[in-house]
């Protein structure tokens, strides 16, 4: 009898033991899952479901291939930002807009959205200003310039636009992808442009140059020299003739 009991003891112990470990393991933390792969610029902006303008923009100007081979490669050790408009972003511009662009003007538009550098949303309040685009260069145009708002939210302009960046499609180092309601046009490409100074071309007044050469300065109304001189003329032989009237 004694056996039997402690048979049944040990079986009821060891099912506790079991049901014990598994609730054990099924509370442990899965271990954090690992990148499938390289970070993928295109991958992310079709996951976001409403970049497809941008999408084509970057593969027809190859900045896409060219991204995504900078950041497998390891090519800037600081990482990548990009600002990414949303189609909607692309359609409330004025008609003809991308059109009117040449191929490398649109290369500077996409470069234009993409920084450098990899920053969250908290380092954005760090960033000095004028901040460089991809189409920047070492040092050149195609900035942008970016605040910290009170609400922990940032604003980014081109000088032309001002958006506030509120969404991050990812925020992985080395890429971050942001999401923008509004395209970032640069102000090298939609500025105010400054008109040329008009080319002062002085006009002769009335009465001026022109009219003066018919006859000396200050005499309105004089007569030329040769009816002058005819006139005087005229008097010498009216008063040679007088004087003779008198003598005979």
């Amino acid at each position: 009898m004694a056996r039997r009991v402690g048979g049944v003891v040990a079986v009821t112990v060891a099912a506790f033991l079991a049901m014990a470990a598994a609730a054990a393991m099924a509370q442990a933390p899965s271990p954090a899952a690992t990148p499938s792969g390289p970070p993928n610029v295109t991958a992310i902006l079709e996951k976001g479901g409403q970049y497809t303008t941008f999408i084509r923009l970057m593969k027809e100007t190859q900045q896409d291939t060219q991204l995504n081979s900078q950041l497998n490669n390891s090519f800037n050790g600081n990482g990548y930002t990009v600002f990414a408009p949303t189609d909607n972003a692309f359609n409330n511009l004025k008609p003809g807009t991308l059109n009117s662009l040449t191929q490398q003007q649109q290369v500077a538009l996409v470069q234009g959205h993409v920084l450098p550098q990899f920053y969250t949303m908290d380092s954005f309040q760090t960033a000095s200003n004028p901040v460089r685009t991809q189409a920047s260069g070492t040092d050149g145009p195609y900035t942008l310039n970016i605040t910290a708002t009170t609400n922990s939210n940032v604003n980014v302009s081109s000088g032309v636009v001002e958006v506030t960046v509120t969404n991050a499609l990812s925020a992985v180092k080395p890429l971050a992808v942001y999401s923008v309601d509004k395209v970032l046009l640069p102000f090298e490409l939609f500025g105010v442009k400054t008109a040329p100074a008009p080319t002062s071309q002085t006009k002769p007044k009335k009465g001026g140059a022109s009219e003066a050469a018919a006859g000396p300065a200050g005499s309105e109304g004089a007569e030329p020299t040769g009816a002058a001189s005819a006139r005087a003329v005229g008097w010498g032989v009216a008063g040679l003739a007088a004087v003779l009237g008198c003598l005979l």
